[in-house]
């Protein structure tokens, strides 16, 4: 028997007993030194943890140049009032919760459900209960934070639900990561499958959506995001028109001082779908930004948000 976290992948078109020789390319090797490296973290105490995820973060601010050149633009866009010496501290604690999402990825995939739950605050349930009750499928409308995969399995711990996900490019690195989310979550849905999330909506089922990256295309339009025009997926509106779910705002916050992790329900959004999904998506980015303010340093911002441009404008990447 393989322990740890190799025992939770499945053979892909291979007998069951002979499913590793399909990973023993050379080009699997870095993946299995991650997990391997990863896999121990999730046994060490909380504080340790976080510290090895602090650790991470300042290594990829100093080596991930791209990265840390596409969070630099993206700061400098969002928040202008910030003098450069309050953006380079902003710039630094986001690494250093992005260092923390790592572990805490590892922490979703592998980690115990008993000291999860101990460091798990949940406000609003209730939202998320009685429009579940009311028959009505449920679009948990999130973001993308560096605390998103482990907000989800919090979430499940409470709440059992469906996920959206991207596959990832690496066959190794997907196969882990959709078992671990098959298990964690009742269902995984791809992100390209809307056909099955719009079952799972039109089942009642709650499906965790984060519609606030770049993806460009017919089925996005440019809305203010920080003030800056930023192409926005205009699905959510029809989503919610579609199959008639209700919309439950959903975000997950790092506690300051390792205390855990606050996962916030709010009230479903009131009026929506509207008559325009433009001006839907941009309400959606106005919520997001509020959030957002609230714990800068915990979004995402070495995503390219605003890689599309309008028309005769360059990116700024």
């Amino acid at each position: 028997m393989v322990p740890g976290p190799f025992a939770t992948i499945e053979p892909v078109h291979s007998p069951s007993t002979l499913w590793w020789r399909a990973y023993l390319a050379p080009r699997f090797w870095p993946t299995w030194a991650l997990f391997a490296l990863l896999w121990p973290v999730t046994r060490l105490p909380f504080g340790w943890q976080m510290g090895i995820g602090s650790a991470i973060g300042a290594l990829a601010r100093r080596f991930a140049r791209r990265r840390r050149h596409i969070a630099e633009v993206n700061i400098g866009l969002c928040f202008p009032e910030l003098t450069p010496d309050q953006r380079r501290r902003l710039l630094r604690r986001h690494f250093d919760a992005l260092g923390r999402g790592v572990v805490e990825t590892a922490l979703c995939w592998w980690g115990r459900e008993a000291p999860l739950r101990k460091r798990t605050l949940v406000v609003g349930r209730e939202h998320l209960q009685r429009a579940l009750q009311d028959g009505r499928g449920v679009l948990l409308l999130s973001a993308h934070f560096t605390t998103l995969e482990l907000g989800g399995r919090l979430l499940a711990l409470d709440t059992p639900f469906h996920v959206l996900y991207r596959r990832h490019k690496n066959p190794l690195f997907e196969r882990v990561m959709h078992n671990a989310r098959t298990r964690r979550f009742e269902k995984a849905i791809p992100r390209d499958d809307v056909r099955a999330l719009l079952g799972s909506l039109k089942d009642g089922r709650a499906v965790w959506y984060a519609p606030d990256q770049n993806h460009g295309g017919p089925q996005s339009a440019f809305v203010p995001f920080f003030g800056v025009q930023a192409s926005t997926l205009t699905t959510t509106s029809r989503l919610a028109r579609l199959s008639g779910a209700a919309v439950v705002p959903f975000f997950q916050m790092r506690l300051p001082r390792d205390e855990g992790y606050l996962l916030l329900l709010c009230p479903p959004l009131e009026d929506f779908p509207g008559a325009d999904p433009r001006a839907d998506s941009a309400r959606i980015n106005a919520l997001l930004e509020d959030v957002i303010r609230e714990m800068p340093e915990q979004y995402l911002w070495v995503h390219r948000r605003f890689k599309t441009r309008p028309p005769g404008e360059a990116a700024p990447y």
